[in-house]
């Protein structure tokens, strides 16, 4: 395929991987902080090209995993409503809220309609003025300047029958959480490029400088995640943490100043809850008081909504590169993706998924 076999060439692979191997010294551990990425290091098996002393580990970057419990039950409260179609990405339907899932729901006859861009649900809403249409919007930065387009849209066409159930969460700071954290073991982060995409690699700086900690941008094939490795490790060896991008072909210093002045025409940071792990904060977004009137959370009173998250998931673990998902007790056992008890185990860029649908017998 063109522009994407380059990316998984077996040879560049191995000579990338004999590179790494010839400039580690001593043991590291990296955290590739996108669930996209995990999942190419599982399905190409990459850890196998990887010297023993290379220890990866994966974090909190898969944006369905990290929303907590309480947004998913709002949804599932929305979408049993009668007046409401509840709109949202495919990714969203099976993941568990502390009763069911939204897919079980729409099985009850709850009108939830999965859409592959909000601008679709604006559509749903001109086209269905009896109802009220909701958007259940979550991702990092990479999916924040869409959903704030949907509702600058929404506002220009006059469609008052729109709204969106948000829940954003931004990368720095769930850095921050982790390296300061007494658990920490990373000594070097691949930042996730589709996120740099947008908001550039500058927000980077001030987290490797405090924490003298290397972050390398990079991207999500093979080739790209083993550039990362060794940029890293090669500043890992000299003593340095630097901010390296190792996705120009996409990234720039700066970012998509276009998309990020839609984001913040409609989002301002704000501190934010992480499931399984807890609140950070300001590490999210929520709808500006200017467009209160699209802000689901507001017009339908579900502030009021708030869950305990279940003991037996240590997917928060997980998220914080602490412990792997083999570790879990429920596994592979009690936790599966037909069955899930956390969201990694459903999510397509879960870190439970991707070892159950890869590898169940991860030797490390």
């Amino acid at each position: 395929m063109k522009f994407v076999d380059e990316y998984r060439n077996i040879e560049t692979v191995k000579l990338l991987a004999e590179q790494i191997k010839s400039v580690t010294t001593k043991p590291r551990t990296i955290m590739e902080i996108c669930g996209g990425q995990t999942h190419s290091i599982m399905k190409y098996r990459l850890q196998d090209f990887l010297p023993e002393n290379i220890t990866l580990v994966h974090g909190p970057g898969c944006p369905v995993c990290v929303t907590p419990i309480e947004i998913i039950d709002k949804a599932h409260h929305l979408a049993r409503r009668e007046d409401v179609i509840l709109t949202s990405f495919g990714d969203m339907l099976r993941v568990p809220g502390s009763e069911t899932d939204l897919l079980k729901i729409k099985a009850e006859g709850g009108d939830v309609r999965i859409v592959y861009s909000p601008l679709d649900a604006v559509t749903i809403a001109e086209k269905n003025p009896d109802k009220k249409v909701v958007f259940f919007g979550v991702g990092f930065e990479t999916t924040a300047p869409a959903n704030a387009m949907s509702v600058v849209e929404a506002k220009r066409r006059n469609i008052h029958n729109f709204s969106l159930l948000s829940s954003h969460v931004l990368v720095p700071p769930a850095m921050h959480a982790i390296l300061s954290s007494p658990k920490n073991q990373i000594q070097g982060f691949l930042a996730a490029g589709h996120v740099c995409t947008v908001m550039g690699y500058e927000e980077y700086l001030p987290v490797a400088e405090q924490y003298k900690t290397p972050i390398v941008v990079t991207g999500f094939e093979p080739v790209d995640i083993l550039k990362g490795i060794l940029s890293c490790v090669k500043q890992l060896e000299k003593g340095e943490y630097k901010v390296e991008n190792e996705y120009k072909r996409y990234v720039k210093k700066e970012g998509n100043i276009p998309a990020q002045q839609t984001m913040f025409e409609v989002f301002e940071i704000s501190d934010r809850t992480w499931r399984g792990i807890g609140e950070i904060p300001e590490s999210g977004f929520k709808i500006k008081e200017k467009y209160k009137d699209f802000n689901a959370e507001e017009l339908f009173d579900l502030e009021e909504i708030r869950k305990e998250e279940a003991t037996v998931c240590i997917a928060g673990e997980i998220m914080q590169g602490v412990k792997k998902p083999f570790e879990c007790p429920a596994f592979g056992k009690e936790c599966k993706p037909e069955n899930p008890l956390g969201s990694p185990m459903v999510s397509s860029e879960g870190a439970c998924s991707a070892y159950y649908r890869y590898n169940k017998l991860v030797v490390r």
